[in-house]
């Protein structure tokens, strides 16, 4: 909960950085190791990884400012300089950067979707503890016994006992990070990873939307604008589900 850890000259090492490297770290090292384990290049997920980040802290920024499109247009210089994201817009990003990349290679875009969706929720887990540290995306107020009281936030309302919803976030992305881990692992499903990732997450990020207290993300009617988005997105994992189910009674049909 004290974002700045310590200070060597002019830097500060922050806790929400700290966690944010850490995450990208474990990406990289979770993916080559399963890449190695299933016969996929590792080189090519580790481009890959470099790439859905860059794309993705492009969607995740442009996602922000439609939320805020007044605030944009009245001082842009100020939007875009602000400490504004939305996850969402980043994992769009980063699918679109993704199959961008894939095309170019030409290879099979979902073959490397699927091995790499495991180490996006492993990678949120760690973000989201970043969060808790930094004190954004906090939780409504309570009066429970599990609500955490910020002091030194510059995000989160101090010295109020709020809904500790970074690490619920964060615990529900590591338990999602498993079970896509044992889903992709298993070559029997493994072609359904990323459908569970979109179905999952967007399900249980549906959810904690209305444990959040900080209203400054965006809403479209009475939805955050995640929850809009996510209907979207598991909509997405079902069908993408269905057809991966289709094609596997096919390939058994024609085996048969």
């Amino acid at each position: 909960m004290y974002n700045d850890w310590f200070t060597i000259g002019p830097l500060t090492i922050h806790g929400y950085g700290v966690m944010i490297a850490v995450g990208i770290l474990m990406a990289f090292f979770v993916g080559e190791r399963m890449a190695k384990k299933t016969g996929m290049d590792p080189n090519h997920v580790d481009t890959l990884i470099i790439v859905c980040l860059l794309t993705g802290y492009l969607g995740s920024k442009i996602t922000y400012v439609f939320t805020v499109w007044d605030q944009f247009l009245a001082n842009p210089k100020a939007v875009l300089g602000a400490d504004g994201w939305v996850v969402y817009g980043g994992i769009l990003g980063g699918i679109l950067g993704a199959w961008i990349y894939c095309r170019i290679k030409k290879i099979s875009f979902f073959h490397y979707a699927n091995l790499l969706f495991p180490s996006v929720a492993l990678a949120q887990g760690f973000g989201r503890i970043g969060c808790f540290f930094a004190g954004c995306c906090y939780g409504k107020e309570t009066h429970g016994a599990l609500g955490i009281t910020f002091t030194h936030s510059d995000y989160a309302p101090n010295n109020v006992k709020l809904i500790p919803t970074q690490l619920i976030s964060s615990a529900g992305d590591f338990i999602l990070f498993y079970i896509l881990y044992k889903i992709y692992m298993d070559e029997s499903t493994r072609d359904e990873t990323m459908g569970w990732y979109l179905l999952l997450y967007s399900a249980g990020r549906f959810v904690i939307e209305f444990l959040r207290g900080d209203s400054a993300r965006g809403f479209i009617g009475a939805l955050s604008t995640s929850q809009f988005i996510g209907l979207f997105l598991i909509a997405a994992g079902i069908i993408v589900l269905i057809q991966v189910k289709k094609n596997g009674k096919a390939k058994k049909e024609a085996v048969l």
